[in-house]
């Protein structure tokens, strides 16, 4: 065979692969994810993965809360579909990643393209880009300290992305009855909304999120000229430190002041003491409306690590089942997680 022809041909021989796996993963009529989806067709890709995310954390200590930031972002626009990672075209796709939300803040996206680099060389035109995001978020907290999970795999990639959608993606800012709605459109729950948010138990976040509005907290909660009541008083003395009124709106912060890096149930004895970062971190525990919704679960988790683990992991399962695309006449593996085939 002449060797301008064998990648063509290996792509195709994969792809017949992938057909007959997916089959294996049919329920009713309808395709479902599942973990066994490239046991045949690349076997290695979790481990290919996650050798990226070793190397990438070297030089990064930021990139695994990022990364987990990123399938979040995808999921609740439009779907599980890799959307978030398309480059804008003009007069085609209007960039998710220019969207308020993402904009000069949804970052890693060099490291999906060297974990897809590295995919399709191993095995090409197999894995997708969405399917990539899930299994570097499960990766990402693994490595982190936090719970392993069975990745449900098998999406494929869309081909359009959502501007207006990523504008609507929950807000640091927001109170808990919009963030318990904008959890709801997408079918998950208070348990679901509680246990996501522990994703704050790592990663670092802008002066813009607390110090500026809409979201300011330290000097002018709500439009009161006042600092946001619920937040401890040393904590928001140390805050004001860090972010001065009319200061630098780009310097970090961590998330979780007592272990930054690592993936563990502090976030949730932060917030039962208003150590809470954003206005709706805290929101989950010192909101009017959550006494009887999500206090509880807070509590629950403060006091399990356990019980935050399991949580954590079949939320993100229920996450990862946010309209994935599985109909090849409507979805596609790219070949560039940047671009849609053939564009």
């Amino acid at each position: 065979m002449p060797s301008s022809t064998r990648p063509r041909a290996a792509a195709a021989v994969a792809g017949v692969l992938a057909a007959a796996v997916a089959a294996l993963c049919l329920h009713g009529a309808a395709a479902q994810l599942c973990e066994t989806y490239y046991d045949d067709t690349c076997p290695d890709a979790y481990n290919i993965v996650k050798q990226v995310l070793i190397d990438a954390h070297k030089s990064d200590v930021r990139i695994y809360a990022s990364l987990i930031r990123l399938h979040f972002h995808d999921c609740f626009v439009q779907g599980c579909d890799g959307s978030l990672l398309l480059d804008g075209v003009p007069g085609v796709i209007n960039s998710e990643k220019g969207a308020p939300p993402n904009n000069n803040s949804a970052r890693g996206f060099p490291v999906v393209d060297k974990a897809k680099a590295a995919l399709e060389g191993a095995c090409p035109g197999v894995v997708s880009c969405a399917d990539i995001l899930a299994l570097a978020a499960e990766i990402s907290v693994e490595l982190s300290g936090g719970p392993k999970w069975g990745v449900l795999l098998g999406r494929l990639d869309g081909t359009t992305a959502d501007f207006n959608g990523a504008s609507n993606l929950p807000a640091p800012f927001e109170n808990l009855t919009v963030l318990q709605g904008k959890f709801k459109a997408v079918g998950l729950n208070d348990v679901d909304l509680v246990a996501l948010s522990g994703a704050h138990t790592f990663g670092r976040v802008q002066c813009a999120n607390i110090a500026d509005a809409p979201a300011d907290r330290l000097y002018n909660f709500s439009g009161t000229n006042r600092p946001d009541p619920t937040l401890d008083s040393a904590y928001r003395a140390f805050l004001s430190q860090r972010c001065p009124r009319n200061g630098n709106s780009m310097v970090l912060n961590d998330l979780d002041p007592t272990t930054p890096d690592i993936f563990d149930k502090n976030y949730y004895t932060n917030l039962e003491v208003n150590r809470g970062f954003l206005t709706s971190d805290q929101e989950l525990k010192s909101s009017p409306q959550a006494r009887g919704t999500t206090a509880p679960i807070v509590d629950q988790f403060a006091r399990s690590q356990d019980a935050f683990f399991k949580s954590f992991a079949q939320s993100m399962i229920n996450m990862g089942n946010i309209k994935p695309v599985t109909d090849p006449s409507v979805g596609e593996v790219r070949c560039n997680c940047r671009k849609v085939n053939d564009s």
